[in-house]
């Protein structure tokens, strides 16, 4: 058929059944979580509902009209509608309206459905909850992202584990999205250029909640070819695609909020894929007459930026030829020199140069963090060079930790029994510990439910194995397996996440035969993986098919399963259904983990290294930990003692527990565990409880740093910037004397310093100097400001007096930095000297 169009139209549904329409283009924050919606579009056709990926807009378009007639003549189905919309308009109505600004939420990436794969993992689902949390919480977001024609790929696995990859179209029409439109009714477009051709955008709007989130597209027939599949796959590896990408959300986003009369107050960065934001701001600004030192300022004064990864190869680099040719003449609007626009993300790699989009994040933000507590420390001393002078923990980068929403995440069987017996309004303030009253939970009850999610599982498991063993062409007797696989009263080990080599989805089998004698020993245990690799990471790709290797050379494919497409459907799945949640990455290189706390929120218990958000949750009595918290000479060392510790804990402290039952069969010990598991992720590991500390601790501070660095015609802007320039030039003239007495053992008396400064012209108000002191080598640091300077002939005399407030040993040095009142952090810009 030669295919000239195609048109679309949703049926007109019969009157009763209307709001079916309405609450389909808010599936993403409300139905979502909301059983009763899921129960009215699963209604129309349960098999043309599994077959459409759960997507209530493309159950629509399929469904009989004939049976939608006789739904409308259904007293009880119409009763349940008019019931569950009315619930639906209350939701939207009782959100609380915060008194904060706009602010702008930029992703590469949002998982908010598996019916709109253009979300690869981890990031894009904690984008997703991000949004539907400050839906729930009333904040004034907008998001910005890209709609991906044909989504992130497709994994098919061969039975020896060849993964392959494979897209599907994303017709915008099939999905809960509509066209953004601009003022006189057409679809809104902005227009930039890209390797110096006009490259136009249009967008689609998919409502979460309270919340517009806005997906780009350069798909438009007046586009080139080329520019058309810019916006076609996520994360396309080829690095002129990615960078093209980039330019497309970044400075393309700003466009589109402009177009649309959108005015942020904050801009947050969810990754360094949307730091062309802060170009085209500072651009707006230079266009208006102020020069790009200023405008630098007043952007990054409200500008935040999450980074989500330790792993290096994890932050998107391009070579200056590369950003030089994709942003022609860029440097002449900003009014700087080539040369200076580079630095603004200049990076050393393996001894060269590149632009690394981390960095000008960075150096176009004041405000920043990581994703978990030891993620943020890892991020301070990953980036710590960026302050010369400063010890890694005064490093400007801060941390939120990831939180997951509880209404997406938790299984609606266990909601049911919470809302029996947890407090009165709980699910209004998840972020009240008391509102988890775990020990209300009957055992039989709790055990009963974990029970069931198990067996559904199960159930799942069996199907997708046999479908993915169908599709590869296995013979009968591998399919009857597949409908046999997995026993509903075992314990089951969920290992569920993208197959990178750091994470070490292999740690599992590091002594193949002692997992073998723990599957058959007399403790019962079944293992499911499922993840994918990235299409141009061949070291994960080889890691899956060494583990199916692996299992079946020890026969045990009817033990360990290994799935294939891990998306958010199966995700939910496996969440909801693993007693153990296993976890095996590389210390210190898992940014948060958000997994392990959708499966403790339902009762799974974790079982992780001391990574990521494990790292802060971990009490001894919420899950295991494998291995410590301490440092190896190599990663064989590392991997050796950390596969010891996997395989001890299973074997003698885990299993047993799992299978000790009271005399009514119930895991008394191991219900302990999923009580404890609860608590400790309900409260203090959901996404509410994660965008209220980003509210506090950056969006409101942000705010309000933003608005006085612009107020009075950016007049603190305009001081600050000179400021800046004035000490960037004085400060190599800068000199420091100290008279210490080195080595010292103070035996009750006092450490005593005295200083000379002589400023280069700077004002003694702008420097500060401190004692600097570490107790032990990993010892927390201390800062002791010296005394008032005195000045005489042009230099600054200081002295200290110091005696520590415990005993011990401390390293001390003496250090002089430059300060300003309008700087967001101490140490916004790193003028250090040290003695």
């Amino acid at each position: 058929m030669n295919i000239l169009g195609r048109i679309t139209e949703l049926p007109e549904l019969p009157e009763p059944l209307a709001p079916l329409k309405e609450m389909a283009y808010n599936v993403w924050l409300w139905w979502s979580w909301t059983p009763a919606a899921q129960e009215l579009y699963r209604k129309i056709n349960p098999s043309l509902w599994e077959a459409c990926r759960h997507n209530p807009v493309k159950l629509l378009l399929e469904a009989d009209p004939e049976r939608l007639a006789d739904l409308a003549e259904d007293p009880e189905y119409v009763a349940t509608v008019e019931a569950v919309h009315q619930s639906f308009r209350a939701h939207l109505k009782s959100r609380p309206r915060l008194d904060t600004g706009t602010i702008a939420y930029f992703s590469a990436e949002y998982g908010f459905h598996e019916s709109l794969p253009i979300y690869a993992g981890g990031l894009g689902v904690l984008a997703g909850d991000h949004v539907k949390a400050a839906s729930n919480l009333g904040v004034d977001l907008v998001g910005v992202g890209i709609f991906y024609h044909r989504g992130y790929f497709h994994q098919h696995l061969s039975p020896d584990g060849v993964q392959t990859e494979y897209h599907q179209v994303l017709r915008p029409e099939e999905l809960p999205l509509v066209v953004v439109r601009a003022k006189d009714g057409k679809p809104v477009k902005v227009v930039m250029e890209i390797e110096g051709r006009k490259v136009a955008v249009t967008a689609y709007q998919v409502q979460v909640g309270t919340v517009p989130v806005y997906l780009m597209s350069t798909d438009l027939p007046e586009n080139d070819p080329a520019d058309r599949e810019i916006t076609a796959e996520l994360y396309n590896a080829e690095p002129g695609m990615r960078i093209r990408q980039e330019i497309v959300l970044g400075i393309g986003g700003v466009r589109l909020l402009r177009a649309l009369g959108v005015e942020p107050k904050v801009w947050h960065m969810n990754e360094g894929h949307s730091a062309f934001i802060a170009l085209e701001r500072i651009r707006e600004y230079v266009a208006r007459g102020l020069a790009f030192e200023t405008a630098l300022e007043a952007v990054a004064a409200d500008t935040i930026f999450t980074t989500h990864t330790p792993v290096p190869a994890g932050h998107d680099v391009f070579s200056f030829d590369q950003v030089a040719h994709h942003l022609q003449g860029w440097w002449d609007r900003l009014g700087i020199s080539r040369e200076r626009f580079l630095t603004l993300a200049r990076e050393d790699r393996d001894g060269h140069a590149v632009f690394s989009m981390s960095v000008l994040a960075l150096k176009t933000s004041r405000f920043a963090g990581g994703v978990s507590r030891l993620h943020g420390e890892v991020s301070r001393k990953m980036f710590q060079h960026l302050w010369s002078g400063l010890e890694s923990e005064e490093v400007p980068i801060g941390h939120v930790t990831n939180g997951v929403h509880t209404w997406t995440w938790l299984a609606p069987s266990l909601r049911d029994l919470y809302e029996r017996y947890f407090p009165e309004g709980w699910m209004g303030e998840l972020r009240r510990p008391e509102h988890w009253d775990v020990d209300a939970l009957p055992a039989g009850e709790l055990w009963a439910a974990r029970r069931a999610l198990r067996e559904a599982l199960i159930r799942d498991v069996r199907a997708r194995l046999r479908e993915q063993r169908l599709r590869a062409g296995e013979p009968p007797a591998r399919l009857r397996a597949a409908e046999r696989a997995l026993d509903p009263g075992t314990l089951t080990v969920v290992f569920a996440r993208r197959f990178a080599t750091y994470k070490r989805a292999d740690l599992l089998f590091h002594d193949p035969e002692r997992l073998k004698s723990i599957v058959n020993g007399p403790y019962p245990i079944q293992i499911v993986f499922a993840g994918k690799a990235h299409p141009k990471d061949e070291p994960g790709k080889a890691m899956i098919q060494k583990i199916v290797r692996l299992v079946r050379e020890l026969e045990l494919e009817d033990r360990i399963l290994v799935l294939e497409d891990y998306d958010i459907a199966l995700a939910r799945t496996l969440v909801f259904g693993a007693d153990l949640w296993l976890n095996t990455p590389r210390r210190p290189m898992e940014a948060s983990g958000t997994s392990g706390m959708k499966s403790a929120l339902n009762g799974g218990v974790n079982f992780s290294v001391l990574d990521g958000w494990w790292a802060e949750a971990y009490d001894g009595q919420n899950g295991w930990a494998i291995g410590t918290e301490r440092e190896y000479d190599s990663l064989a060392a590392q991997d050796a003692a950390d596969a010891a510790s996997l395989y001890d804990t299973l074997e003698h402290e885990i299993l047993p527990l799992f299978y000790a039952r009271d005399a009514a069969g119930i895991p008394t010990g191991w219900l302990a565990r999923v009580r404890h598991s609860i608590r400790t992720a309900g409260a203090r590991f959901s996404a509410e409880r994660m965008v209220r500390e980003y509210l506090d601790r950056y969006y409101l501070p942000a705010e309000r740093h933003g608005e006085k660095l612009r107020a009075e015609e950016f007049a603190a802007a305009r001081k600050l910037a000179r400021w800046k320039a004035a000490v960037a030039e004085r400060w190599p003239q800068v000199r420091l004397k100290v008279e210490a007495p080195g080595d010292l053992r103070l035996n009750g008396k006092a450490l005593e310093i005295e200083a000379w400064v002589d400023p280069a012209g700077l004002a003694p108000e702008h420097l500060r100097l401190e004692l600097v002191l570490r107790r032990s080598r990993r010892g927390p640091l201390f800062q002791v400001p010296f005394e008032p300077a005195e000045g005489a002939n042009g230099r600054l005399h200081y002295r200290l007096t110091y005696r520590p407030e415990r005993p011990g040993s401390y390293a001390y040095g003496v250090r002089l930095s430059a300060q300003h009142p309008d700087f967001a952090h101490p140490y916004e810009v790193a003028f250090v000297r040290w003695a």
